[in-house]
């Protein structure tokens, strides 16, 4: 069986797509696209279908870090990161049946906005983040549960943006911030 080329007539699904629009938001956070530039390129994005349309959206923009995006998962065990850990950018973790707990508290966190893509079928999920961390559970579906977060009373200034996204099945999705 041969693979079909990896050419600009090539398909792309949502997860290429979903990217792509990761980075233009990255890019204009760090200020390198106006927000008419930005709107103008996600249209593309989104609407894209092969990856000369998805390229073109793109062109111009830094090449991405092939070590900003780490996976990890387990099948029926547990998914667990804590202590001193390496945060890449993008971190998706997959669990079809495990608990997942990711402790990001004493976590070595060299970018400002981290994304969390969370694939859980059927356990728990629990995220501690740093005391100084701004929370985003917008991109997060839930199907039997609710998530679970209580910002703080007195948000502290300068931490990470920590984004979860993703999908939760019949578990639970936990976030708290971490005391000092």
């Amino acid at each position: 069986m041969t693979s079909p080329p990896d050419d600009a007539s090539t398909l792309v699904g949502d997860g290429e797509r979903d990217d792509g629009a990761r980075r233009l938001r990255d890019a204009y956070a760090e200020g390198r696209l106006t927000r008419e530039d930005m709107d103008a390129r996600l249209d593309r994005v989104l609407t894209a279908t092969t990856r000369g349309e998805l390229a073109e959206a793109l062109a111009s923009l830094p090449a991405e870090d092939p070590g900003a995006s780490v996976a990890i998962g387990a099948a029926t065990g547990r998914v667990k990161r804590s202590g001193a850990w390496r945060v890449p950018r993008t971190l998706k973790v997959e669990s079809a049946l495990g608990r997942v707990r990711l402790d990001l508290s004493r976590a070595v966190i060299e970018h400002p906005v981290v994304d969390i893509v969370l694939n859980v079928g059927t356990g728990r999920a629990s995220i501690t983040v740093p005391h100084d961390a701004v929370v985003d559970l917008d991109g997060v579906q839930t199907g039997m549960k609710d998530s679970v977060y209580k910002p703080p009373r007195r948000p502290a200034a300068g931490g990470p943006t920590i984004r979860i996204s993703g999908v939760m099945g019949f578990g639970r999705l936990t976030v708290r911030h971490a005391r000092r």
